[in-house]
């Protein structure tokens, strides 16, 4: 997979996926809206998928390097070394632990290159960011683009 996660502002997480379809997931305002390429954009409320309010608080606390509200989403499991990481974060609250197994950070140095997001049901969705993604504008298979992510992250 991919796309790109991005924060326009503090209350607001876009996902925008652009291989091996397009699709955008905005979670705002008290809504989700998914609008992917060729369907009808879709809009329904935070209270129908309250973990999906969980998974943005998360990545809030993430990037904005709050530690004790991620350990309160999460039970987090670091390795590697400062130069070469990977965090897996687990899912305390049952409803997003329905959903999602685990997601793992790899990174390198100050950078997150790649999230992999193992959902309860389905094959792993990964995502990569800043210069993984820029070495990644040419590959296409699978295990290539795993190495990319993962060469960042510990193993």
């Amino acid at each position: 997979m991919e796309g790109q996660y991005r924060r326009p502002d503090a209350a607001t997480l876009v996902r925008q996926v652009r291989a091996p379809y397009a699709e955008t997931t905005t979670i705002a305002n008290g809504q989700v809206s998914i609008d992917r390429s060729g369907k009808p954009p879709r809009v329904f409320s935070l209270q129908r998928v309250p973990e999906l309010a969980d998974l943005q608080a998360s990545f809030g606390a993430l990037l904005s390097g709050d530690l004790a509200r991620l350990e309160q989403a999460y039970r987090l499991q670091a390795s590697g070394s400062a130069q070469q990481w990977q965090l897996v974060l687990t899912p305390r609250a049952e409803a997003l632990a329905r959903r999602v197994r685990a997601v793992t950070l790899h990174g390198q140095g100050k950078e997150l290159r790649c999230i992999e997001t193992q959902p309860a049901r389905g094959d792993l969705q990964r995502t990569l960011l800043g210069s993984a993604a820029a070495a990644a504008a040419n590959l296409r298979q699978a295990d290539a683009l795993a190495a990319l992510c993962q060469a960042g992250g510990a193993r």
